[in-house]
């Protein structure tokens, strides 16, 4: 108990007085917190402010299996230990079939009973992490759908409605920013997993150590800083969706023993010789081309068509232009509730958006979205409150047929081909072209003189 921030709260319920006063003095002296009482129906009343409770088989108001199923049936989440005397292991070991997680025989060492106790608490807190986790990647029944009407967007969810109920694994294809991830929630939501854990992992975010131990876990000492048992992602998504963004991002070593998760249902933890079983169904998304890195060596095959059963690739933004009007008009009505506004986009500002090809597809609209909501000054946001990447987007000059362009046309042209890659940051854009932030300035200023765009001043804001 040395170094316990939070002393264990055990409860001692048995009739013999010298016994409560004896156990509860040696367990106090150790470093628990430890109360007693003599009856059923007390150690009832107190139970939901204790974490294990050691109960006798014979009481004078209920026996302990009594006890037990009282405390199971008010969900009452405190270990139970079954104290027994000679010829009542049989009674004991239905109580563990009851709940009870294990029975001490009386007369019980005090070092017996002090390891069952730590037994019984640290399985109490494994299944509590074990449930929050499972809660925190749980899907939320928030009637997930796609915005937008347009043909591409419709075969989307209808390959979605086709390929959710088999429960085989998916891979989702589509540049960055085209909502993967959505797909993959709206897979699992329309599953028959649909109650049970949704478990995301960013392939592409952690190096391959820190990957390794997120999806399989680790046992203690297994590398260094590893202090103590970790469970994997895999473990806590059992009968559940795990889904693997950017799985085209993982070494050799992590995509082999994905392999065999996937052929086996098995895997290791780090520093493990057990196997552990799991039923997990595996969705997963890349912006790459898997293929070509097949060609290259980087991605296994194998690995390739186990992922590949089915695939749904997901059409960038401006393959659906028709969406994007409905893509505005919602993500500005929840950043109006959200920030308590009542903003809107002009007609003007509204076909700049529209005009614009939109590199980072749905993730950059977002982005844009709040971002001229909380710079504009106005309830009717303009283009010049939009940024220069969207406003100069389709007024580069243009030239006849056959005729040679001018270095201004061929300058202005590299200049907001850039700024519409950095998605309008200045300051990016300026170290690219290897230019200062003000000169940069004063080049979308001439440019937006030129085009009318913003009477003379350019009308974005830095990213």
């Amino acid at each position: 108990m040395t170094g316990t921030r939070k002393p264990v709260r055990v409860m001692l319920v048995d009739d013999d007085d010298e016994f409560r006063r004896v156990m509860s003095s040696e367990l106090a002296r150790r470093g628990y917190a430890v109360s007693s009482v003599a009856r059923g129906a007390a150690a009832l009343a107190q139970a939901a402010d204790v974490d294990v409770i050691v109960v006798d088989l014979h009481l004078p108001d209920m026996d302990g299996i009594e006890v037990l199923q009282k405390l199971r049936s008010a969900d009452v989440p405190a270990g139970v230990l079954m104290l027994t005397g000679h010829g009542t292991i049989d009674t004991a070991i239905q109580a563990v079939r009851l709940g009870a997680y294990d029975y001490l025989e009386k007369p019980c060492p005090l070092d017996r009973m002090e390891m069952a106790i730590q037994k019984a608490y640290e399985h109490l807190r494994l299944v509590e992490r074990q449930q929050v986790l499972e809660d925190r990647y749980r899907t939320a029944d928030v009637g997930l759908d796609f915005i937008g009407q347009s043909p591409a967007l419709e075969k989307v969810r209808q390959a979605v409605a086709r390929i959710a109920p088999t429960d085989s694994t998916t891979l989702i294809l589509g540049e960055t920013g085209v909502g993967k991830e959505m797909v993959a929630r709206s897979l699992h939501a329309q599953s028959q997993r649909r109650d049970r854990p949704f478990v995301v992992v960013d392939c592409a975010a952690l190096h391959e150590q820190l990957l390794q131990s997120e999806l399989f876990g680790h046992e203690k000492g297994a590398f260094t800083g590893a202090a103590g048992l970790k469970h994997g992602l895999f473990e806590v998504g059992n009968t559940g969706t795990i889904f693997l963004d950017e799985v085209g991002e993982m070494s050799p070593e992590v995509q082999a023993k994905l392999l065999r998760v996937l052929e086996t249902g098995r895997f290791r933890r780090l520093g493990g010789t057990k196997e552990i079983a799991v039923d997990v169904r595996v969705i997963s998304a890349t912006n790459r081309d898997l293929r070509a890195g097949i060609a290259r060596g980087h991605f296994r095959e194998d690995l390739y068509f186990r992922l590949a059963l089915l695939t749904i690739e997901v059409p960038p933004l401006r393959e659906r232009p028709e969406d994007i009007c409905m893509l505005i008009e919602h993500f500005t009505r929840q950043f109006n509730q959200r920030l308590s506004k009542s903003k809107r986009f002009g007609s003007a500002a509204m076909k700049a958006l529209v005009r614009y090809r939109w590199p980072g597809n749905v993730r950059e609209l977002i982005h844009v979205v709040q971002q001229s909501m909380v710079l504009s000054d106005r309830d009717l946001i303009e283009p010049e409150d939009l940024p220069p990447a969207i406003t100069l987007a389709g007024t580069e000059s243009t030239v006849n047929a056959g005729e040679e362009p001018s270095l201004r046309d061929m300058q202005r042209h590299y200049v907001l081909s850039v700024m519409e890659r950095v998605g309008g940051n200045r300051a990016q854009a300026a170290r690219i072209l290897q230019i200062s932030e003000r000169n940069l300035y004063r080049l979308l200023r001439r440019y937006s003189r030129q085009s009318g765009t913003a009477n003379g001043t350019p009308g974005g804001r830095p990213s």
